[in-house]
């Protein structure tokens, strides 16, 4: 299709929107569209130099007056400025919270200057399963979503649940996260993976921003189970509140020296690479980028049933899924895949699965979502 000058607006962290909202505008950028990323901070996976990659920056002062800084009108009045200065064609909005009402304001300040800009929001899953349901915020969600061009969400468990609590008067389009499998694809890292288990331990990984929806003691729990019945590690990659109640947790099942607790890594690839299982056992997952991401390394996975995880793991297949907090299920179902005899066939399947992902068969599916609003935009103004 031909070129299209989308400004992407997101949060620059290490979170599941920022990840894909980054790696999309890369992908975009490699197809020829130019590509404009709006934020306070250089997002984290923004990794790389491409003629059709910019970035700028969102500044906002602090004044006695405001306890808190106003980010919403700045990031509004940012991208005001890129869209004249730069011409873009649409917004793309990641994150409904502030991103999609701070869209809307920056919309009609265009339209009384004679800019008619579309807006596209996705949707990720924590900014309508969490924040957006909250009193103080559902209204701003609700009004902002509807006063969007085109609105996606990451699986169809987010799509039905954001009918289920909001008004919602416009389609959703389900565009499923995805996974670069030349960066994800499996590494030889022998001496990485002896370094960590000399004796051949089984590796099991666990990545998350360590919330309580994540259940981090239960892949604590899990993992002692594992330990007990076999020589095995754990690696628990990333940072939250919940990280010094699960170190805790190690120490008093006395399991602490097989533990290791990595804080936030940028090349995670290197550490699913090495790994014989992923645990993701938690509350609420929208879709389960993490999970993706190890099984494009080959890494079977045990999940919770929740959310859009079953879209992604396929049970018996790709891993198995257990009710939310049935450990000890879980555990057994780990020991399976973890059989020496087992473990071959549930790593093909994995990689398998996520070449279904692979961001080859998904940008396509936002380019015509773009193509969409963006006529659907001139036939308006005409």
């Amino acid at each position: 299709m031909d070129q299209i000058n989308i400004g992407i607006v997101c949060y620059p962290t290490f979170g599941g929107s920022g990840v894909v909202a980054t790696e999309l505008g890369k992908a975009l950028a490699k197809e020829g569209h130019r590509v404009h990323f709006i934020t306070y901070s250089q997002p984290t996976r923004l990794d790389f130099l491409n003629e059709n990659l910019f970035y700028h920056e969102v500044e906002f002062h602090s004044y006695p007056l405001f306890e808190y800084p106003p980010y919403e009108l700045a990031l509004a009045s940012k991208m005001v400025s890129v869209v004249k200065n730069e011409k873009l064609d649409l917004l793309h909005v990641h994150y409904a919270i502030p991103h999609a009402s701070a869209a809307y304001v920056a919309k009609q300040i265009l339209k009384s200057e004679g800019i008619y800009i579309p807006v596209v929001t996705t949707l990720h899953g924590t900014d309508i399963t969490l924040v957006g349901k909250d009193p103080s915020y559902e209204p701003v969600v609700t009004f902002s979503i509807n006063q969007s061009d085109g609105v996606t969400a990451v699986s169809e468990d987010l799509r039905r649940e954001t009918y289920e609590h909001f008004k919602i008067t416009v389609d959703i389009d389900v565009i499923p996260n995805f996974i670069d499998l030349d960066k994800f694809k499996k590494q030889k890292k022998d001496h990485f993976k002896k370094a960590i288990c000399p004796n051949g331990e089984s590796l099991v990984v666990h990545t998350s921003n360590f919330r309580k929806v994540k259940r981090i003691g239960d892949v604590i729990q899990i993992f002692a189970n594992i330990h007990q019945a076999i020589p095995s590690k754990l690696l628990m990659i990333g940072d939250g509140p919940e990280r010094a109640k699960a170190e805790a947790q190690s120490r008093e099942l006395g399991i602490e020296n097989d533990v290791r607790f990595l804080g936030k890594l940028e090349a995670i690839e290197e550490v699913l690479s090495v790994a014989d299982l992923f645990l993701m056992p938690s509350e609420k997952e929208s879709f389960g980028l993490a999970a993706l991401e190890a099984m494009a390394c080959e890494v079977p996975l045990i999940s919770s049933n929740a959310g859009g995880l079953p879209e992604l793991n396929v049970q018996g297949i790709t891993g198995f899924m257990s009710e939310v907090g049935d450990v000890e299920d879980m555990s057994r179902k780990a020991l399976f895949i973890l059989d020496k005899k087992n473990l071959p066939t549930f790593k093909e399947n994995a990689l398998k699965r996520a070449r279904e992902f692979d961001i080859a068969n998904i940008l396509p599916l936002y380019e015509r979502v773009y193509q969409r609003v963006i006529e659907k935009t001139a036939k308006t103004v005409e």
